[in-house]
């Protein structure tokens, strides 16, 4: 069994954007937004990972019922019960893969990005 990366984390009630420490003359201001990049790796999560919970507890109870003697009471159970551990180890190899992908991705992705608004501009448009 794998243990879940971590789950990039969704923006905050209360979560405010990096502060620019550099003086009004220095840069131009510059406002931030939370990153929409960042944003869909947070909704891939939130909608994969219940998908694959699902998929492992159907297993898990077909599993359950095949190992019980009411279900097969015959040399052949063991064969189905065989395919059944496969196929487990094979969804918690791809739990992993995936899961992991959009968790190594969240970390590459910065949470806020700088937009132009509010940006001062010589020449407005």
């Amino acid at each position: 069994m794998y243990v879940d990366p971590p789950a990039p984390r969704a923006k905050g009630r209360s979560e405010a954007p990096p502060i620019t420490s550099t003086g009004p003359l220095e840069d131009p201001q510059r406002a931030w937004r939370f990153n929409p990049d960042y944003e869909r790796l947070v909704t891939a999560w939130e909608t994969v990972k219940p998908q694959l919970d699902d998929l492992r507890t159907v297993l898990d109870k077909a599993f359950a019922l095949a190992k019980s003697p009411q279900t097969w009471d015959a040399p052949v159970g063991e064969r189905y019960l065989e395919d059944i551990r496969e196929w487990r180890n094979r969804l918690a190899l791809y739990r992993h893969a995936v899961l992991t992908s959009i968790s190594d991705e969240a970390a590459d992705t910065p949470r806020w990005v700088q937009t132009t608004a509010n940006a001062p501009h010589a020449y407005p448009s």
